[in-house]
């Protein structure tokens, strides 16, 4: 079933059904604004009522934060780095996965970034504790603990490296042209210890 097809009336646990809802809203998010996700169309296309929708969520906004909460966690759980005992080469397996996740997720994720700087305080905390899940495991050995000495001097520069890989990302998004997948990977990575070694 697509996020455009109705279902046809099932019953499902409560469990269940919240997570039918849930899925077929990151669906939609992954392709537009959250603002552009139609209650009613998701109604129709999950087989249930409107009211039911609230009643899980409690409203509409209940609703919206939720799908962005799930993709946020998504985000987390996609770009967990491999085992692997170089940590140059974790680094690089995670914004592999960053930049993959963006790429599938480009205009929900454009959409979360703006809701998150335009004010929106619920959309803003969940974007925050995403961003910091990711900055945070940069200083644990699942990431670039052997790489990064973890000092406030390098947490501010992963916090800065972050947004400009963030930016660099999205910006290859709506244009790539004259550098591939492999190159705008390769352009952020690199650029991390680079930046701590210019912090010392």
């Amino acid at each position: 079933m697509t996020a455009h097809t109705p279902a046809p009336r099932t019953r499902l646990t409560p469990e269940q059904r919240r997570e039918q809802l849930l899925g077929l809203g990151v669906e939609l998010f992954s392709s537009g604004s959250i603002e552009e996700i139609s209650i009613d169309r998701l109604a129709e296309v999950a087989g249930v009522s409107r009211g039911l929708l609230y009643h899980y969520f409690g409203s509409k906004q209940g609703f919206y934060e939720a799908v962005v909460q799930r993709a946020a966690d998504d985000l987390v759980v996609q770009t967990a780095p491999i085992d692997d005992p170089d940590p140059l080469a974790r680094l690089q397996r995670s914004m592999t996965a960053y930049v993959d996740y963006v790429v599938a997720n480009e205009q929900g994720y454009r959409s979360l970034v703006r809701a998150a700087a335009g004010g929106n305080e619920a959309l803003r905390r969940i974007y925050d504790d995403a961003r910091l899940a990711l900055t945070d495991r940069i200083f644990r050995d699942d990431t670039a603990g052997d790489l990064i000495p973890d000092t406030p001097a390098t947490r501010l520069v992963v916090r800065a490296w972050s947004a400009y890989a963030e930016e660099a990302v999205l910006d290859w998004c709506a244009d790539p042209r004259g550098i591939d997948r492999a190159g705008i990977v390769r352009l952020v990575t690199d650029a991390l210890p680079a930046l701590v070694a210019v912090a010392g």
